[in-house]
């Protein structure tokens, strides 16, 4: 029978959604932070069965089953031990250890690791409170640490000696080879005695959600290279799985249901000692997909929170660039963003705790990083520049991995596209009244001063066809504006010229809904576009179209805007599926396709299944 160390399981178990391995049997409605559903053993009425992800177990009422994933999987398939956990491990895409001589050998070196680094750190706990640490100790105290927290996070002191750790740890019977691979000693090139890795050096031991010291970090004391030095990677320690402060922060995290991603050691535990005793960090690293999927199995929207530096926020703008592939319905980031200059330690030492909370009360959700990395602050004001803001943004939310947050992130952004540039046009039209009623001229403004005619329509074009009879229908019956325009704000003309005008009269019907066609044909005349308007209402395609015409019924004309916006999708959709294609060049997986079908349905606004 196969063997399992507990490292590997608790890998296995952390790396596997207990409520997806469950979803997949079990139909599960969530319930605050819960999940429930009709028990998977037995045949009810009413749901009994439940999930919390949070603390990794279900349990069913009814039968009273209970257990974690690989529990859940021997039951629910009948396998054994060995079996569910090799299931488990394939969909994970981990590798079974094999049951070896060697890996039992493995395994009894990571355990006395795990004792050898234990000693290391009683040792420079030691060392801080002895006469070698005073001047650290002052340090710590002067960075505003109280005791409580020193013991807390078990802070130490690495005195300047190439000899002090190696001695102490081998009095504990504790072999150098060991110290070696717990990179707590090291061999120099030139052949002299292995001596102490961290010297002259406040440190913060690193664990894992055991409680486990792992690793070390060092922060030297007084000048010298490197600042901070962290333990070399180990069987005990690779720093993509670990993240500064867990231990400390896990139940508090899931008692509160939340958690706050920092940059470094001090800010975490500065955090910690001013009341938010749920923040962690990562090793100098960005957040890998090893944090992000531990994160949520903590909560469903941790929140990042870093310096306000421009480092710190390229940090979070990685960050959200990394998210986007692994977002899933219900699981998503949010922003807290610090005043410039600020990081958490430096925010709660000037201005207190009650500043801290207040960045932590105002966090953004990505979509909203992910709109201002694209705009900088600063919205369009051509076509082409809007056209170049959509297809970025479009091009963020096509890296999503998740068919249907995809998109409603492609939904999402088109809407505030079109809820910007409506705003942008009421402002214009209001401005563009306080000039007239103060006296001064009719002249259009230069951002809406047009060139020449818009060109004519060629029957050859559908797709420019079904643009000009919706424009033409709102510029004959703009009262069809209120129920149906949105869709107008949202297409976006090829043509520069005709979308000129598209956006003229959006603008201006946004501000003033209640115009009627002669009262609209003034406002385009006072913004210099009658010679426009004409040249398109005079085109044979509009000007032959009965059911368009000024005199036409109200239920014509609808039923011509919604069956003119079926064709203009219909055949906007082959052009938009090249674009995709374009960006999706080479996914030829059956999900590359799948994103592609879902980005041209919100991209044209198919809602259809």
């Amino acid at each position: 029978m196969s063997s399992f160390s507990p490292q590997f399981l608790d890998e296995l178990r952390a790396r596997v959604s207990l409520e997806d391995v469950v979803g997949k049997r079990v139909k599960l409605i969530r319930r605050g932070r819960e999940y429930v559903g009709l028990s998977p053993f037995q045949k009810e009425k009413s749901p009994s069965f439940t999930v919390v992800p949070d603390k990794g177990f279900y349990h069913c009422f009814s039968s009273g089953e209970h257990g974690d994933v690989i529990d859940f999987v021997m039951k629910v398939e009948g396998l054994s031990f060995p079996e569910a956990v090799e299931r488990l491990a394939a969909q994970a895409g981990m590798e079974i250890p094999t049951d070896s001589p060697e890996e039992r050998e493995k395994d009894r070196q990571r355990q006395t690791l795990y004792d050898a680094m234990d000693v290391a750190c009683a040792q420079f706990q030691k060392m801080l409170r002895m006469p070698e640490g005073k001047a650290t100790l002052a340090y710590l105290h002067g960075r505003g640490l109280q005791d409580a927290t020193i013991e807390r996070f078990r802070l130490g002191y690495a005195p300047d000696s190439r000899g002090t750790m190696k001695g102490a740890l081998a009095r504990e019977g504790i072999p150098e080879d060991l110290m070696r691979e717990a990179g707590l000693i090291r061999r120099p090139d030139d052949g002299r005695p292995d001596f102490d890795y961290f010297r002259a050096r406040v440190m913060f031991p690193i664990t894992d959600k055991r409680g486990r010291v792992v690793a070390f970090g060092g922060r030297i004391m007084g000048k010298g290279e490197p600042k901070y030095l962290n333990s070399p990677e180990s069987t005990i320690f690779q720093k993509r799985h670990v993240l500064y402060g867990l231990t400390q922060a896990l139940k508090p995290a899931r008692d509160g249901g939340r958690i706050v991603v920092t940059e470094g050691y001090m800010d975490v535990i500065s955090l910690h000692q001013a009341g938010f005793d749920f923040a962690v960090a990562p090793l100098g690293t960005a957040l890998t997909e090893d944090h992000l999927q531990a994160l949520w199995k903590i909560v469903h929207e941790p929140t990042v929170c870093f310096d306000g530096d421009t480092a710190g926020q390229k940090a979070a703008m990685r960050v959200a660039d990394h998210a986007l592939a692994l977002l899933k319905p219900g699981y998503s980031l949010r922003f807290a963003l610090l005043p410039s200059g600020e990081d958490p330690d430096s925010l709660i030492k000037a201005r207190g705790a009650a500043a801290m909370a207040e960045v932590l009360a105002a966090t953004l959700p990505l979509s909203e990083i992910l709109w201002r990395m694209e705009t900088q602050g600063r919205m369009p004001t051509t076509p082409e520049e809007r056209a170049g803001l959509e297809d970025r943004l479009a091009r963020q939310a096509l890296r999503i991995g998740d068919s249907t947050v995809r998109a409603h992130f492609l939904r999402a952004f088109k809407d505030r596209l079109w809820n910007e540039w409506r705003e942008a046009g009421r402002r214009v039209k209001a401005e563009g009244r306080d000039r007239r009623g103060a006296g001064r001229d009719r002249r259009p403004s230069p951002h809406v001063d047009i060139p020449p005619a818009v060109a004519r329509a060629t029957g050859a074009d559908p797709l420019r066809g079904a643009q000009q009879v919706l424009l033409a229908i709102v510029l004959r019956h703009p009262d069809i504006f209120e129920a149906e325009g949105e869709r107008l704000g949202t297409l976006g003309f090829a043509d520069a010229g005709l979308d000129r005008l598209r956006q003229a009269v959006v603008g201006i019907l946004s501000g003033q809904p209640d115009l009627d066609a002669a009262g609209l044909a003034r406002e385009l005349a006072a913004a210099g576009l009658t010679a426009e308007s004409d040249a398109l209402l005079g085109e044979p395609l509009i000007r032959h179209h009965r059911k368009i015409a000024a005199g036409a019924d109200a239920e014509s004309v609808l039923a011509t805007w919604r069956d003119t916006l079926e064709t203009l999708q219909r055949t906007a959709f082959a052009a938009e599926r090249e674009t995709i294609k374009e960006r999706l060049a080479g996914d030829l997986t059956p999900d590359g396709w799948r994103r592609q079908r879902a980005a041209l349905r919100a991209a044209i606004g198919d809602s259809e299944g």
